[in-house]
């Protein structure tokens, strides 16, 4: 009986050994063939070398950027700074998230379900668990809501459009709960009753992977850094950036109003810099996700490397991203919008930003790498850190040390500013009516031109 059973066994292996694809050898897991997607108003760098550094004088005497030549890995940057459109879209959103929260826990605290109506109609999805899957209820049992936030996890309802004409709120409770995002009405003046920005929290979590990989006895939880922190620009910059100045209009319209949509985004600190990518990777993997596709690599600030790399556009000795070194053309037009002629602002014919197209691109078709905003980047500042960082994809100084490198130079700079190799900082919880910023994603591959 027992040889029987044995030849049986062996029989059926026999079988599917046969029908295997792999004749049993070592060929690797079998998965689809992968191509990169080019992303959304991004342009491919490719690798490459370069001096890092002023290869020219020093004329302001900071001795920080002493030559080096470092190599940097391919990677996709945006042609241009993020916009205050695109900024809007990340500002929607968490507005959206925070009203769809704030809906679904007051109908759950009110025991209302979409058979209800009215604000039931935007409580957690996972009311009904008629039809979740067993892996969802499973981890609804074990996981959801068992932490400090009940709420923490659960599914919100983003299949309801929600409603902001007042005369059309479904209920009383519908009301309630939109009432308490604006400011109160002893705030508001005009007749304008706006949303409290200070609401406009994005939460997130990230991996510190250098200090985890460096370290030998601590555990993987104890490098997840959880963040949370107020996303909506500070307008207020144009005020306090200049004294006895009036600046007003641009305080009251230039983030929201629909005519400076194409300008880039200023008022944003490094941190909402950094969550921003943080969102904008989600958004898209999101999206990813619903289409039964692979993730893709996470969107983040530069290094101060890959930053003026990129600037320099493929000119190995340029001092603009144009080449230079002056910064008027042949035609006697200025190249970038900054502060020319000892203060004449309105001779580049701009007098504050300027559209994010404008101006000539580089060689890698990126536009304003010299002014119009100076831009964020990953790096931390550390005066002597071109003499201790790697050559290959450098990047200096740590996450705690709190001056961040800024590049480029902005529409009230001089010119020495918007040189490729010039090097600047501003602290990380700060916002200025000069600072943007742009984002880049590692590349993969080649793209399937077939598809």
């Amino acid at each position: 009986m027992k040889k029987l059973l044995l030849l049986s066994i062996a029989f059926v292996f026999l079988l599917s050994s046969c029908g295997s694809k792999t004749k049993g050898e070592l060929v690797g897991v079998q998965g689809k063939k992968w191509y990169p997607e080019k992303p959304y108003g991004m342009e491919l760098i490719p690798r490459g070398s370069y001096i890092m550094g002023k290869s020219e004088e020093d004329v302001a005497k900071v001795l920080n950027a002493p030559t080096k030549t470092v190599t940097v890995r391919s990677f996709y940057m945006d042609d241009t700074e993020i916009t205050n459109s695109e900024y809007r879209q990340f500002v929607e959103w968490v507005k959206d998230s925070i009203v769809r929260t704030k809906l679904a826990v007051l109908a759950d605290e009110l025991g209302m379900g979409p058979e209800d109506g009215g604000i039931g109609e935007f409580a957690f999805k996972d009311a009904d668990t008629t039809n979740m899957s067993v892996y969802d209820k499973y981890m609804l049992d074990n996981y959801v809501g068992m932490g400090e936030d009940y709420n923490e996890g659960r599914a919100l309802n983003v299949d309801e459009t929600l409603v902001w004409d007042t005369s059309e709120y479904p209920d009383e409770y519908y009301t309630e709960v939109m009432d308490s995002i604006y400011i109160p009405e002893e705030e508001s003046y005009n007749g304008q009753r706006t949303i409290d920005v200070t609401q406009l929290k994005y939460k997130y979590s990230w991996m510190d992977i250098e200090a985890a990989a460096r370290s030998r006895d601590s555990r993987r939880k104890d490098f997840i850094k959880q963040e949370e922190l107020e996303i909506y620009p500070d307008t207020t910059v144009w005020i306090r950036d200049f004294q006895y100045s009036y600046n007003e209009p641009m305080h009251n319209d230039y983030f929201w109003h629909d005519a400076y949509s194409d300008y880039p985004v200023v008022g944003v600190s490094w941190q909402q810099a950094q969550a921003f990518c943080n969102w904008r990777t989600k958004f898209k993997n999101d999206d990813q996700k619903s289409r039964g596709r692979q993730f893709v690599n996470q969107f983040r600030l530069p290094t101060e490397a890959e930053w003026e790399y990129a600037a320099r556009g493929g000119i190995e000795g340029g001092t603009y991203p144009w080449g230079g070194p002056y910064v008027i053309s042949d035609t006697g037009c200025f190249m970038a919008n900054f502060k020319p002629q000892r203060g004449d602002y309105a001779a580049d014919a701009a007098l504050y930003t300027v559209e994010a197209k404008s101006y000539e691109p580089n060689d890698f078709n990126l536009y304003n790498m010299a002014g119009n905003v100076s831009e964020w980047t990953n790096s931390s500042y550390d005066p002597s850190s071109y003499e201790y960082v790697s050559t290959m994809n450098p990047n200096g100084g740590e996450y705690d040390n709190k001056r961040k490198v800024i590049r480029g130079g902005s529409w009230k700079d001089v010119a020495y500013f918007l040189q490729v190799s010039t090097r600047d900082y501003e602290y990380r919880d700060s916002a200025r009516s000069y600072i943007g910023f742009r984002t880049v994603q590692d590349y993969m591959g080649e793209e399937d031109s077939t598809q």
